[in-house]
């Protein structure tokens, strides 16, 4: 694989969000990931877990093999911990005590290789009063205050997709602290767990808001803010078509041009940073965007530092002009999908394979990993793969 992680080895027990989003990122830099799947079901009527042919539209899973076993069998744990002994890293995605439980914990992981980076993805952490305790994305920035700023002022707060929990504030972290703790392990030959919870990730995405609080420039209060959608040149609009724009002219030279371009020349769009004519300055912006169209706003604005720009739905987006050029998405097997990022110069990255089906390349990874033909075939003879 190109890219800058060529070389590095890493075992990613198969989750869902974000480990497999953690796993994805260092696959998409050159890493070898490989996927210890769950097997699919023996019996004929029952429907695998991830669905046969469908593992192409399963866009985090990209770019590794996938060795199916299962880990209920006498002997699983102990081929796993082989692959193990061999790896870099080990990713995993569950409850604590559950790797535990099947004999793949951070003790006999570490003593089969003192150097291992064992990377823990939960939601809660590994500890704490709500640790055992099921949830999502959505109950994690619930607790650190991320979730109660989102939203227009008087409404309920908005769910933000799952984007701030599992991805931002967990599969980046553990993406961010796997790779901390392999260069830590170049020096001192030892590896060590990382915990990454996606409560402490979200809170550490709020670092900026929690400072502006504290400097009394931030309430607690949805829609109040100067980025939550109270300002008028920080906002969303609907136009004409019934299609939408984004609005973030904070800057008083960006906000001089934004009114220069739109005609905003009243003296009270003078007063951008007093709140009290917030609600008055939204109400005439948002008229004023129902004069014209999407498209019609982008040719007075897109391209200029007024600090613009469209609102693109799924299908939009890839065919934005931008982003072609920048070949931002790119498409695998029929499916598309962002590309991968960030960009490095020297050893840029290589375009994803497309994700495998549960087990498909089980005998080549054992192989391809050291596990001679004659282990391979009792594994297959017991069920283990």
């Amino acid at each position: 694989m190109a890219g800058p992680l060529a070389g590095l080895k890493v075992v990613e027990m198969v989750g869902i969000g974000p480990a497999p989003f953690c796993a994805m990122m260092l696959a998409d830099q050159g890493a070898e990931v490989i996927r210890i799947d769950r097997p699919r079901p023996a019996n004929p009527g029952e429907a695998p877990a991830t669905g046969a042919g469908r593992a192409r539209c399963d866009v985090t899973a990209r770019g590794r093999r996938s060795l199916a076993i299962d880990l209920r069998k006498p002997g699983a744990a102990e081929v796993v911990l082989d692959l193990i002994a061999k790896a870099d890293v080990l990713i995993e995605g569950f409850r604590p005590g559950v790797m535990e439980r099947l004999g793949l914990g951070p003790q006999p992981c570490l003593a089969r290789n003192p150097a291992l980076v064992y990377g823990r993805m939960t939601g809660w952490g590994q500890h704490g009063p709500l640790a055992q305790a099921a949830g999502h994305d959505i109950n994690y920035i619930a607790i650190g205050g991320a979730l109660h700023a989102i939203g227009r002022a008087g409404e309920p707060p908005v769910v933000p997709l799952n984007y701030v929990g599992d991805f931002g504030g967990g599969g980046m972290l553990l993406a961010f602290g796997v790779m901390c703790a392999i260069n830590e392990a170049r020096n001192s030959g030892k590896g060590q767990v990382v915990d990454a919870a996606m409560t402490d990730g979200t809170a550490l995405l709020s670092a900026m808001m929690y400072g502006f609080k504290a400097a009394g420039r931030w309430t607690n209060q949805r829609g109040d803010n100067l980025l939550d959608g109270a300002a008028h040149f920080y906002d969303t609009y609907a136009c004409a078509d019934g299609k939408y724009v984004a609005v973030g002219a904070i800057e008083p030279q960006f906000y001089a041009l934004l009114r220069e371009r739109c005609g905003l020349d009243d003296p009270l769009f003078d007063k951008q940073l007093d709140k009290r004519h917030w609600p008055e300055l939204k109400a005439r912006m948002t008229t004023l965007f129902l004069t014209r169209t999407r498209a019609q706003w982008c040719e007075l604005l897109e391209g200029s530092d007024a600090c613009f720009a469209p609102i693109l739905d799924w299908d939009e987006a890839p065919q934005h002009p931008h982003n072609r050029a920048r070949e931002t998405f790119l498409e695998i097997d029929g499916v598309m999908q962002p590309a991968p990022a960030p960009r490095f110069s020297r050893t840029p990255a290589g375009v994803p394979q497309a994700p495998a089906e549960p087990g498909a390349d089980s005998e080549a990874v054992l192989r391809d990993w050291g596990v001679t033909g004659e282990v391979i075939e009792g594994l297959r003879r017991d069920g283990v793969i």
